[in-house]
């Protein structure tokens, strides 16, 4: 039997982006809710956090599910070494975009793979340089009323108007900002075991 008939695939995740990017690949999966603190150590760097966080997120929900191979996955803005997570609301939100116009942050977008069963536990990160235009208050004020970004690291959703907001995207793995990066997370599953088709 292949590893994909015997193990089911579960993404730790609520998020309804990276659902839709796993969706991408074809194949069979559920998403669960992981239970896991997102506050930030001090001193963390934004490429640990999301490290820790992804890999943290895999293995809770493996714990529930030891039998199954299970992503898990975190994103957070770096902008000069100050984490940005999700805002949360308009206010911070609006305080976020401001901090970033016309300035260069890394989205640093990490993935974890964990099977209990067999003890595979591996992360990769993607980090994302996305340098803002130099925009105005009226812009963000648009963008957030059009988007409500509330549940994005440092309230940016480029699949939507926030592209307007950008200058220049550069990564090597083109859906890491939206929240999953799908070249090492298949690169991931296939060391897992599983066939990619």
């Amino acid at each position: 039997m292949s590893a994909n008939s015997v193990r089911a695939l579960i993404l730790g995740s609520t998020s309804a982006y990276r659902r839709e990017l796993l969706a991408r690949l074809r194949l069979p999966f559920e998403a669960v809710a992981p239970d896991v603190d997102e506050t930030a150590r001090p001193l963390e760097h934004p490429a640990q956090l999301a490290s820790r966080l992804a890999m943290d997120k895999a293995r809770d929900v493996a714990m529930r599910h030891p039998n199954s191979v299970v992503i898990g996955a975190d994103q957070v803005a770096d902008l000069n070494g100050l984490c940005l997570g999700k805002p949360g609301d308009h206010g911070r939100a609006t305080a976020q975009l401001r901090q970033m116009r016309g300035q260069s942050v890394i989205f640093q977008t990490a993935v974890a793979v964990v099977c209990l069963e067999t003890g595979f536990a591996q992360a990769d990160l993607a980090a994302v340089v996305v340098k803002f235009r130099n925009f105005g208050d009226d812009e963000i004020e648009t963008y957030l009323r059009a988007e409500t970004p509330y549940d994005c690291a440092g309230s940016a959703k480029s699949e939507g108007l926030g592209i307007a907001m950008l200058e220049l995207i550069d990564s090597d793995d083109p859906s890491a900002l939206v929240g999953l990066p799908l070249i090492r997370t298949c690169r991931l599953l296939r060391a897992a075991g599983l066939k990619i088709p």
